[in-house]
């Protein structure tokens, strides 16, 4: 080994030592960038030691390409080792000023619930289904002839107007109940059958008690020999399983266009246990729902025969269950998505 060469190792190795002593003096990660940008770079001390590599014999110089290599390889590794410590201990006094103190109790997470109008619509269907309903559904877009002409409407009546009826062409509306249904399932099959029909309906209202959309559940039973006392049966029985076994029910005569006879269905006012209130305006009474006889001419229409078979049906509004339940007394409550006031039935 040449004597330039034995200089030029020894160089090598005092800058190993003296850089080693640096880097693990360095304390914070800007000050072990600085000595990898110090050490490593093209103007760092090894790049400066290497200029003695014009005294070393040209058939020794591929030694010092090697040893000049492995020493860049070292202090790499060096250095990376040594950001990894400070990169610990930084991690380590974070955790530790930010320490999770178990005994504190855990954030409140908040659940959902049902909404008011589907909770009540499923324990109708609940209801009924016990006493053999089936569920049925339909279109929502409606023509004339299943919501109004088969249902015995006649032309001239107010329900056909454009001031309560929201029409989408000439002979296509949005459907005003869930009756079409009905009249739908007593052309498709043949009787007997028992039916429950819930879904969405539109009408020209909107006020403290109505809304331009709201839900409806129908229900009808065509049988052999069924009248108004098989109605105010399953209806009553209904009203009590909803609403309490103490429930009071009450018949009152009205009309339909698509019943006859046709009755209002009452029940005990729930806010004054039926002595009179603001609610049921003095009366002790709400009414839930309107029911009657299905007309001989709905049964004709839809090829029924009327001299065999009979049939009883009904209709209530869920959002007024849902208000007579919760004691509710605007149905807007019920479509604002006010958290407030949903958490409350919940």
């Amino acid at each position: 080994m040449s004597d330039a060469l034995h200089a030029l190792f020894r160089r090598l190795d005092e800058l190993e030592q003296v850089a080693y002593g640096r880097i693990a003096e360095a304390l914070e990660l800007d000050a072990v960038t600085a000595l990898r940008r110090e050490l490593l770079g093209k103007k760092g001390p090894i790049q400066d030691a290497l200029r003695l590599l014009k005294d070393v014999p040209a058939e020794q110089r591929p030694s010092v390409g090697a040893r000049s290599n492995a020493l860049k390889a070292a202090l790499e590794a060096k250095l990376d080792g040594r950001q990894r410590e400070l990169e610990e201990e930084r991690l380590n006094a974070d955790l530790s000023r930010r320490r999770v103190d178990l005994d504190l109790p855990g954030r409140r997470v908040r659940r959902g619930a049902m909404h008011p109008i589907t909770a009540v619509r499923l324990e109708i269907e609940h209801i009924f289904a016990g006493m053999g309903f089936l569920v049925a559904r339909g279109p929502e877009a409606e023509c004339d002839l299943f919501n109004f002409e088969a249902l015995n409407f006649p032309p001239d009546h107010p329900a056909r107007d454009t001031q309560d009826t929201l029409l989408l062409e000439a002979s296509l509306l949005l459907r005003t109940h869930t009756s079409p249904v009905q009249v739908r399932t007593m052309l498709a099959y043949e009787p007997p059958y028992r039916v429950l029909v819930p879904g969405a309906v539109y009408r020209r209202d909107d006020d403290v008690t109505h809304s331009p959309m709201f839900h409806q559940v129908e229900g009808l039973h065509v049988d052999k020999g069924i009248g108004l006392a098989h109605l105010k049966g399953a209806l009553s029985h209904f009203a009590r399983e909803l609403l309490g076994p103490q429930t009071k029910v009450r018949l009152r005569a009205s009309y339909f266009p698509f019943t006859e006879p046709s009755v209002e269905v009452d029940v005990a006012c729930i806010f004054c246990k039926g002595a009179g209130c603001r609610v049921c305006k003095e009366s002790g009474w709400l009414e839930i729902l309107g029911a009657g006889i299905v007309d001989p001419n709905v049964l004709r229409h839809c090829g029924v025969d009327p001299e065999q078979w009979s049939g009883w049906a009904f209709g209530m509004g869920v959002e007024r269950i849902a208000m007579t339940r919760y004691g509710i007394q605007d149905i807007r409550l019920l479509f604002e998505s006010d958290q407030r006031f949903l958490s409350q039935l919940a």
